[in-house]
């Protein structure tokens, strides 16, 4: 079935008419898409703590024009400066943006050259230094909260760089903040005196903040035309406005949203994205919106992205498919009718250009938080992100104080890999009998409303290509195996987008984490300026895995750690070809 005009067209298959007839006569019987833009925070919750002051995305992208100006002649400073590189230091919603923006559009000629460091592993801290000239690179310190562990003790590693090399002077120039009014990044900014300091609306939350300062400054220094993206989004949003039944004007935007809830509700919860390949990248930022803004409360939709097509037979009926594609591209088009012949479902949606990327993250701004309606959530809160974040701080503090970090004892050690089980402990002879005794914990799903689970591997790493492909190998196997959907991220980056899911769900997650060694550690500057650290990054980030896995303990989750030896790759293949 096709809904609302062709420009936004959004197609729908395998879901019963009168189903959708129902969604829409609901959706308008409680006046849902009025209520969103009236800003009715009774929409989601009794209460307005934390939506209330969420909403400011609405109309983010008319700020911003206003502001296009301000940010023209920033660029063109910066370019006229000889600045050709740029570092962002962020993560979560400011560094998600900004990355998918580089990946899709590149660079224009004279303009800027983005890179994004949102990891706090020493190797990719090293090779992103190793790839910049410190003289001719502009910092961008990405945080809205202005106290992001990561961001700033990676600020205090840079601007200690750039002090060596160029003096207190000049080291301020080389740096810029985009942050919350008051925080104490913009306090540290000023201290610095750093060249810029953007400051976004405070009622924009971070995964809802890629039309504000958060996305659009780093998207302007490579050259992109912000004025088309933005027209894109404002003519959008005349659609999404919209509040009537009627199929061929139907706001495709709620109706996404309240098909998203009513699937996930009735067991379809593993949002499986198919995108044209040179729109891939936009499933990096879609994680995050949807697994932070609904993985609360026992429920949650877990996107998939990334996952390599199978054969129709190989799902299980716990998949939505969501097939994202540019006009005249048909790369996966024997593959998606393949799914739709099968009986799954599929919604289908079509970007004219590139540009149109914009248009598409508001439409999934206004579905998610149509789809926290229909799940009976507040979309905008992330309750279960700080647990981990205490944990580790609790283990910081105490290495601080006494100089020893916690250290777990492995339950095993077998081919040089170190094995350290969850709560559940089982007799195990060799990797084979591990796995074995972890996935028996997977639920089949043979009761689709209690849901089937799912599996998440959280690699503390380098993120790097053979690296890359070797955590694929083993999702794909797993996958294969136990026809179970699987996802792979980065640590400590996932802290930051899919770690609210993981721990706020209904607990169908089962979590594999890989950790290694830092041979070549980096210590972290206690304060800008200062040579004296007390923690380094190796430490750091192994506080940080310890840290979620106790976590997703207390949330009584099924974990297993794999303490890799130096050779990472072969260690990870190991693990998979023991998989049986």
């Amino acid at each position: 079935m096709k809904f609302g005009p062709d420009k936004y067209r959004l197609v729908i298959n395998n879901i019963p008419e009168q189903t959708i007839t129902e969604i829409l006569e609901y959706l308008n019987a409680e006046q849902v898409v009025n209520r969103i833009w009236e800003r009715d925070y009774t929409l989601w919750k009794n209460e307005p703590t934390e939506i209330n002051n969420r909403l400011g995305w609405l109309d983010s992208y008319k700020r911003m024009a206003g502001a296009l100006p301000e940010i023209d002649i920033f660029v063109e400073q910066i370019r006229n400066e000889g600045f050709n590189q740029a570092l962002l230091l962020g993560m979560g919603g400011s560094s998600l943006a900004p990355g998918v923006f580089r990946k899709i559009f590149g660079v224009r000629s004279g303009y800027i050259d983005l890179n994004i460091l949102d990891s706090t592993d020493p190797e990719a801290i090293a090779d992103k230094e190793e790839k910049i000239n410190l003289q001719k690179t502009l910092f961008i310190v990405s945080t809205k909260s202005g106290g992001t562990i990561e961001t700033l003790s990676l600020m205090n590693y840079f601007y200690n760089r750039v002090l060596q090399s160029l003096g207190a002077n000049n080291a301020g120039r080389h740096f810029i903040a985009i942050t919350d009014p008051g925080s104490g990044l913009e306090k540290t900014a000023k201290k610095l005196h750093f060249r810029k300091i953007f400051l976004n609306d405070p009622d924009i939350g971070g995964r809802y903040s890629a039309l504000s300062y958060f996305g659009l400054v780093p998207a302007s220094l490579i050259g992109m035309d912000i004025v088309t993206l933005l027209q894109n989004v404002e003519e959008f949003s005349n659609h999404a406005r919209l509040n009537n039944n009627q199929i061929i004007n139907v706001n495709t935007a709620a109706l996404l949203g309240a098909v998203l809830g009513l699937l996930g509700k009735n067991g379809h919860d593993k949002v499986t994205f198919i995108f044209s390949p040179d729109i891939q990248p936009f499933g990096m930022w879609l994680e995050q919106l949807l697994a932070e803004s609904t993985g609360k409360e026992g429920k949650g939709l877990l996107p998939v992205d990334g996952e390599k097509l199978k054969n129709s037979n190989c799902y299980a009926n716990d998949r939505l498919f969501v097939c994202i594609r540019l006009d005249h591209d048909f790369t996966y088009a024997k593959e998606v009718k393949g799914l739709i012949e099968s009986g799954q479902p599929v919604i289908q949606l079509n970007l004219q250009n590139s540009y149109c990327l914009g248009r598409e993250m508001f439409r999934w701004m206004i579905a998610t938080a149509v789809a926290g309606w229909s799940l009976r959530i507040n979309p905008f809160d992330q309750p279960d992100v700080e647990s981990a974040k205490i944990l580790a701080h609790e283990m910081v503090t105490k290495y601080r104080e006494t100089g020893k970090l916690y250290v777990m004892e492995p339950d095993m050690r077998l081919d040089n890999i170190e094995v350290y089980f969850g709560a559940q402990k089982f007799t195990a002879g060799d990797l084979k009998d591990i796995w074995r005794g972890f996935f028996q914990n997977i639920n089949p799903g043979t009761d689709i409303h209690k849901g089937r689970s799912y599996v998440a591997i959280q690699a503390y790493l380098k993120p790097e290509p053979n690296i890359e492909s070797a955590l694929q190998r083993l999702r794909n196997k797993i996958s294969t195996l136990y026809q179970i959907a699987v996802t792979t991220d980065y640590g400590p980056r996932y802290l930051h987008s899919t770690g609210q899911l993981h721990k706020g769900d209904a607990g169908k997650g089962l979590f594999i984490q890989l950790t290694s060694k830092s041979p070549n550690d980096i210590p972290i500057p206690d304060r800008p300026g200062s040579d004296q650290h007390s923690i380094s990054f190796g430490l750091l980030k192994i506080a940080q895995a310890i840290g979620d896995r106790q976590a997703l303990l207390n949330a009584n989750r099924n974990v297993i750690r794999f303490h890799l030896s130096e050779d990472l790759p072969a260690a990870i293949d190991k693990l998979t070809e023991t998989l049986q």
